[in-house]
């Protein structure tokens, strides 16, 4: 089975522009992002997909691979939907599963790709998988840029929202607080058949691409993980995330001490 691995990134970003190649511990974020995400055993190659030179540049200087796209994408689907049919092209190798995930997130895990990636193989019956984790504190359960999730007893999304939910009224408890992270394994058919689908009216409403899935009754098959993450939506977060940066222990399996280059080239 062919599966790969597809990190959308763009300098554009309306929050927080240049996001990409903010630097981290000397190394642009979107570099950390590559470098950890084609450590997973369960992906044949890693890419990059970009609209930018810069970023395109850089992830080919430390021996990664990328892609150019359209700068007219609104949406991380679209740009990796694209990536994918021109990899395909340039590889002559159909691919089975695609694994979407965000640039901005610098403390992705092989761990972490390898549960997704096993989540939608066990559920043969779904297009797409994706990512969850605890949330642990109520200031994060309040923050609109986390996305809230709720689930069923079979682990599939009943819905997504930055609104805190379930609701804390009824006696809902931190044990039942999960966010959606952002990495997302696609059949590529339904990758394709999500993006041929008209944008609905929760998804626009809490801006969560995966709300456009359910509404149309297509399932989501949630995976857990304990991992922690830390998304950068702001320089702040940035900050935040650069200090549990420094003390991971995937760092050293990629990046030289006191280095800005990577340990060893990538060329997955």
């Amino acid at each position: 089975m062919n599966i790969i691995a597809i990190i959308p990134a763009r300098m554009g970003s309306s929050r927080f522009p240049g996001k990409p190649m903010a630097l981290m511990l000397g190394m642009p974020m979107v570099g950390h992002v590559y470098l950890r995400t084609a450590l997973s055993e369960s992906i044949s190659s890693c890419w990059v997909a970009t609209c930018d030179e810069e970023i395109k540049n850089y992830i080919e200087s430390i021996g990664g691979n990328a892609v150019m796209t359209a700068d007219t994408h609104e949406r991380c689907s679209d740009r990796t939907a694209e990536a994918m049919l021109k990899i395909e092209q340039q590889t002559g190798k159909k691919i089975n599963m695609v694994v979407m995930v965000q640039g901005d997130e610098p403390l992705v895990t092989p761990a972490m790709i390898d549960v997704a990636v096993k989540g939608l193989k066990d559920a043969p019956e779904v297009g797409v998988a994706c990512l969850m984790g605890p949330i642990e504190t109520i200031e994060d359960f309040n923050d609109p840029n986390e996305i809230k999730v709720v689930v069923s007893n079979t682990g599939r999304a009943l819905y997504m929202s930055r609104e805190p939910i379930p609701t804390v009224k009824r006696g809902a408890t931190k044990g039942n607080w999960l966010k959606q992270v952002c990495i997302i394994p696609f059949t590529r058919d339904y990758l394709l058949t999500f993006n041929n689908l008209v944008p609905t009216s929760l998804e626009i409403a809490e801006s969560i691409d995966l709300n456009r899935c359910l509404e149309n009754n297509h399932p989501v098959q949630m995976v857990f993980s304990p991992d922690p993450m830390a998304s950068v939506d702001t320089p702040s977060d940035l900050t935040f995330a650069e200090g549990l940066l420094r003390k991971d222990p995937i760092l050293s399996r990629y990046m030289n001490e006191g280095n800005t280059q990577p340990a060893a080239r990538v060329g997955t």
